[in-house]
């Protein structure tokens, strides 16, 4: 999660078709869901790509919940390092670790290997190069490499594909599907007086450093665009870039680092405290 920390108001298991509940029914896992309810949505979601992928010619085994939950857990995360310090030495860790090679290919940090699980890196690995194209091509999409669970923690599947987007799209409302989806707990959070105060200083002190963001929710997925923009949707490799792409993404990467570490400090100092009590409030408040 980016930022301020998310919270979502949906609740109820997605794939049921239910309207929004009401807030006393919320949950606070990402989409509003429940530890268990997104435990269901994890496992759902699994076997429907796992079908998906099999009608494709693939074999893909549904991974756990535990698998998934790790990978997202995995974001902005590497051993002996606090997150402090992640974001100092790689910002976001989009633009900065890049490689484009295929997650299943990762020996570093990534979030989308550890969430895919062990066994499916495994089949992966054990493909031809060309099999491995069409195979990722099938889970992930034509110029796509945004796997479930990174989507499912930044909370957005606007940007999935293959089989993952046709799983998704049976397990999530439409509305969910779009890249105007957002949590509607963090807009109410948002809509209280005292955040907009905070956000208002957010956005006039990231205005004076240089960067033109009046939420932290706003960078990440701008960071995406640009660096998706510039690999052709994340399918260049490093080591095939020219001297301009490679001139390019060290921009990328420089302004990545330096947006993360102010916009990290702002919300540290400013946003969260706030945020968290105005979230606390609001849960005190609905019908027990």
């Amino acid at each position: 999660m980016s930022g301020v920390t998310k919270r979502a108001l949906l609740a109820l298991p997605l794939w049921a078709g239910l309207a929004a509940p009401a807030l006393a029914q919320q949950g606070t896992e990402e989409f509003g869901m429940s530890p268990r309810e997104l435990v269901q949505a994890i496992e759902r979601t699994e076997q429907l790509i796992s079908r998906c992928m099999r009608e494709e010619g693939f074999q893909y085994v549904a991974v756990d919940a535990d698998t998934v939950r790790a990978g997202m857990g995995a974001d902005k995360r590497l051993p002996g390092m606090s997150e402090e310090q992640f974001v100092a030495r790689h910002g976001f860790g989009i633009a900065t670790l890049y490689t484009g090679d295929p997650p299943q290919l990762a020996t570093g940090y990534s979030p989308a290997r550890v969430g895919l699980g062990e066994r499916n890196i495994q089949l992966f690995r054990g493909l031809s190069p060309a099999d491995q194209v069409a195979y990722n091509r099938a889970l992930l999409g034509a110029g796509t490499n945004l796997t479930f669970a990174v989507a499912l923690e930044i909370e957005s599947f606007a940007g999935t594909g293959g089989c993952t987007r046709k799983a998704v799209a049976q397990v999530f409302r439409a509305e969910q599907m779009t890249e105007r989806y957002y949590n509607p707990l963090d807009a109410q959070v948002n809509a209280d007086p005292r955040m907009r105060a905070a956000l208002a200083f957010y956005g006039r002190e990231m205005k004076k450093a240089g960067f033109d963001y009046t939420h932290p929710d706003q960078i990440e997925p701008d960071i995406r665009a640009r660096l998706s923009s510039l690999t052709n949707g994340g399918t260049l490799l490093l080591s095939a870039m020219s001297t301009e792409q490679r001139a390019s993404l060290r921009q990328l990467q420089d302004y990545e680092r330096a947006v993360a570490v102010r916009s990290y400090k702002l919300t540290e100092e400013v946003l969260t405290p706030v945020e968290e009590r105005v979230h606390d409030e609001l849960l005190k408040r609905r019908p027990q």
